[in-house]
């Protein structure tokens, strides 16, 4: 299986929350935006200074970042994922998150592989299913996606 990680997989997994993606680091090849490091850095500095992660913890989630940006494969933001990200999606999807399904739309396209999406975002997986992404980290309910 490659995987392409959205960010909310991989905040749940330095920051140690609940959920986690089952199944960690058991796929063939793994992959996210460069995007994903600048938000979970921003997400580390938001903890810091709502005093949610103490200066260990945030020199801890920084170097465990490095170590899994340095493990899986990062896909630059180019004129063509952005021009992709401003087209119309299936579903409503926010900026950030359409950066991500463009990201993955292309890689899947220009590698012809079959790239399953990981989040915990339930937005997120509804439009990468819309998509027709394979999902995990949520399970996506077939009757609701189409209910909507």
């Amino acid at each position: 299986m490659i995987v392409y990680l959205d960010t909310s997989v991989v905040l749940s997994r330095l920051l140690e929350q609940d959920p986690q993606l089952d199944g960690w680091g058991e796929w063939e090849g793994a992959f996210a935006s460069e995007l994903m490091g600048v938000e979970a850095r921003r997400t580390f500095d938001r903890l810091r200074l709502c005093d949610a992660l103490d200066d260990s913890g945030v020199a801890h989630a920084h170097q465990e970042l490095a170590v899994m940006e340095d493990s899986i494969g990062i896909i630059g933001l180019g004129k063509a994922v952005l021009r992709r990200a401003a087209l119309p999606m299936p579903t409503v999807v926010k900026t950030l998150d359409a950066i991500h399904l463009a990201t993955a739309m292309l890689f899947r396209e220009t590698r012809d592989v079959a790239l399953v999406f990981a989040t915990h975002d339930e937005r997120q997986a509804l439009a990468a299913h819309a998509l027709g992404f394979g999902v995990i980290g949520l399970e996506i309910d077939d009757h609701r996606s189409r209910s909507r």
